[in-house]
């Protein structure tokens, strides 16, 4: 039963480490478009993230639920052994996709993990697979699409109720509503991520004998949760917050109110019906939306589609980590000793690499290199030529003149040709 204890208090700490990761990892979801249109100043907006994120985590257990007693099958066999296998798959995904600054789902990376450790150590009548299907599978595809409409018929209802406005008349109220609705995502994403931790905690409690099957998270692990993600979530996730607040579009604050409102209504309604939904997926939709709304403005489909390809992955390749993990854990004490140090030297690897060419909130907002344009881009750019005065609609005319003015021929050049 020490043995049992001790391992139980390794997998709590196990899980609070990623819902840290989750915290940083998606403090983008957030603040990136509030943070890029300058609407709040980037301490500042993780700030106030970290603090509505403690707050959401109280607000509700239903996806905590769905963790603990919807997707795995407590009573198959699951050891403590196994929720850390599979945490520690979970932790490694989030920190690769960090460092690439890509917007890929820690909800889906704990699920892969926990789904992929299982499969090794219990076999496929350990998992749900009506539950997998129906409360993460389909949200997976449906949330990304119904967000991404949803942000793209505000931005378009937005932009005519206020047409021939000047626009510094309204950016003013709009930066006001990107903080309301930015709080509102932050809420939310304390409703839905928090409470994975949550889950995995509990599933941990009641496979040691701890707590009842089917038991609400107790108090302090609700109170714990809350903080770590907070306190990730403060740190930022900087490289993210660069990739969806300035790499998939070019955000106005319109569409920074559009798209933060629609992602906070769908995580919201998500978190209620119990749905363990991606937060990265809904509100990196919503930005894809948002771009597609505005007259003239262009999603970049390259960093759209590196975006997709990581949430296709994340579910395998986490479980295979994690499947690995679970098989070294199986061998005994000091299986759970080699995934523990190997996962640190891993996430310490990751790490030193980051810093060598740091993100933080002074650099946050210079935004990658400029990519090439490409087909779709230029059709997009042809049909929807940008508003006229706008500093697009001026940048396009100047590339276009540029474009369309012949190079000046040098002295050899004019040689040769004589």
């Amino acid at each position: 039963m020490e043995h049992i204890t001790l391992l139980i208090g390794i997998v709590i700490v196990t899980a609070l480490v990623f819902d840290f990761t989750n915290g940083f990892h998606d403090t983008a979801n957030a603040m990136a478009t509030t943070i890029s249109t300058g609407a709040l100043r980037p301490k500042t907006a993780v700030a106030m993230s970290a603090v509505l994120n403690l707050v959401g985590a109280f607000l509700s257990v239903e996806v905590a639920k769905t963790i603990s007693g919807g997707i795995i099958d407590e009573s198959a066999g699951i050891r403590p052994e196994v929720i850390f296998a599979g945490l520690v798959g979970a932790i490694v995904w989030n920190l690769v996709t960090w460092l690439a600054g890509l917007p890929s789902s820690s909800s889906h990376a704990l699920f892969g993990g926990l789904i992929g450790a299982t499969l090794v150590s219990v076999g496929t009548g350990g998992v749900h697979g009506d539950a997998v299907v129906m409360k993460v599978l389909i949200p997976a595809v449906a949330a990304p699409f119904v967000a991404g409409l949803a942000a793209m018929a505000a931005t378009r209802l937005t932009y005519r109720l206020t047409r021939g406005r000047d626009e510094a008349d309204t950016a003013k109220g709009y930066r006001a509503g990107q903080i309301a609705s930015a709080a509102l995502v932050s809420l939310a994403h304390g409703t839905n991520d928090a409470q994975k931790t949550m889950g995995v905690i509990t599933l941990a409690l009641i496979t040691g004998g701890v707590v009842a099957p089917h038991a609400d998270p107790p108090l302090w692990v609700i109170a714990s949760a809350g903080l770590a993600i907070a306190l990730g979530t403060y740190l930022g996730g900087w490289r993210i917050i660069r990739t969806m607040g300035k790499g998939i579009t070019d955000i106005q604050p319109p569409q920074g109110f559009a798209a933060q409102t629609g992602a906070a209504a769908t995580i919201l309604a998500s978190s209620h019906l119990g749905f363990a939904l991606s937060t990265t997926q809904v509100c990196s939709g919503s930005v894809m939306g948002s771009g597609l709304g505005r007259k003239g403005g262009v999603v970049r489909w390259s960093t759209a589609g590196r975006m997709v390809l990581a949430w296709g992955l994340t579910l395998p390749a986490a479980g295979a980590v994690a499947a690995g993990a679970a098989f070294l854990t199986k061998q005994g004490s000091w299986g759970v000793a080699a995934v523990a140090i190997l996962g640190l030297g891993v996430c310490g690897a990751i790490w030193a690499a980051s810093r060598r060419k740091p993100i933080d909130h002074s650099n946050v907002n210079d935004g990658p290199a400029a990519e090439p344009v490409g087909v779709v881009t230029a059709a997009l750019k042809t049909v929807s030529p940008p508003p006229a005065g706008s500093l697009t609609a001026q940048a396009t005319a100047a590339d276009t003149a540029e474009a369309s003015t012949p190079a000046p021929r040098t002295k050899a050049a004019t040689a040769t040709t004589r």
